[in-house]
């Protein structure tokens, strides 16, 4: 039986979250259960999660202990060219401010490279929660800052995906269909799993929303992924939700939700399975 290892417990731990999607109430007794059959099936031992655990949590807190100490490099970094900046101009020396001009240039780059960090998820290159949370969101009231269109995606069959071709194949799938999504020319946002989020502009109406989607999705059904001498078909659902300012995301993403239910049940008429 081999020890469990931080890419096996994240393989165990999607399977559980997999398994247990169509259970109602999930309870911790539950979730153990599941957790300790799928850790079997791969043959590990987890004796020394909390190991695993304590790891995982020390690498969370020496990021963020990293970013912590960059930012606060870069605001001495932005108040010492203010300085300059501002004595460069009451003395009106040029040569102080082209520098000042080339330190700012350099700190924007370093701002930007942060803000991918905080605000892309890791794996597809989209926008994640906490970005749709600081730059879509009132804070902390969970209201919209402007009207739109929200849009809700999921993947269809994934977990068979997974199960028959492995989490690498189903991370390159995750992967493929959010750059599909890109050509959208809207704000992508992977909201979890294999669910994404859509907030498309005030300009683009629901129905424009719609179109768009429903073409990406017909160009993605159209074709056959290859793994060694076999091939499958990728295809998802969505629904879609206009919102105003100040409504709560929870509140429209429950009636996207419901729309994208009805959309499942259409398309799964359709495309009955991966092949």
């Amino acid at each position: 039986m081999q020890q469990i290892n931080e890419e096996m417990l994240q393989v165990i731990s999607n399977e559980t979250k997999n398994s247990i999607d169509d259970i109602s109430i999930v309870t911790p007794t539950i979730y153990t259960d599941i957790f300790l059959k799928c850790a079997s099936s791969h043959n590990t031992d987890v004796d020394n999660e909390h190991k695993i655990t304590d790891y995982l949590l020390s690498k969370k807190i020496s990021q963020f202990t990293d970013l912590q100490e960059t930012t606060a490099k870069n605001a001495k970094k932005l108040s010492e060219s203010t300085d300059k900046a501002l004595l460069a101009i009451k003395d009106k020396n040029e040569t102080i401010l082209r520098e000042v001009l080339q330190e700012t240039q350099n700190l924007q780059r370093e701002i930007e490279r942060l803000k991918k960090s905080v605000y892309r998820d890791e794996l597809t290159d989209v926008f994640n929660r906490k970005w749709l949370y600081d730059y879509s969101l009132e804070d902390e009231s969970q209201r919209f800052k402007n009207s739109g269109t929200l849009a809700m995606i999921d993947l269809n069959y994934f977990k068979i995906i997974n199960d028959t071709y492995g989490h690498i194949i189903g991370d390159k799938v995750l992967i493929y269909v959010a750059n599909q999504l890109k050509k959208t020319n809207e704000s992508v946002i992977r909201y979890g799993g294999d669910e994404f989020i859509i907030i498309f502009s005030a300009s683009t109406t629901k129905n424009d929303a719609h179109k768009k989607l429903n073409e990406i999705r017909e160009n993605i059904i159209k074709k056959h992924l290859v793994v060694k001498e076999s091939s499958f078909k990728v295809s998802f659902s969505f629904g879609i939700c206009e919102f105003k300012k100040s409504d709560i995301l929870t509140d429209v993403i429950e009636l996207a939700d419901s729309n994208m239910y009805e959309d499942k049940i259409q398309i799964k008429k359709r495309v009955t399975g991966i092949y």
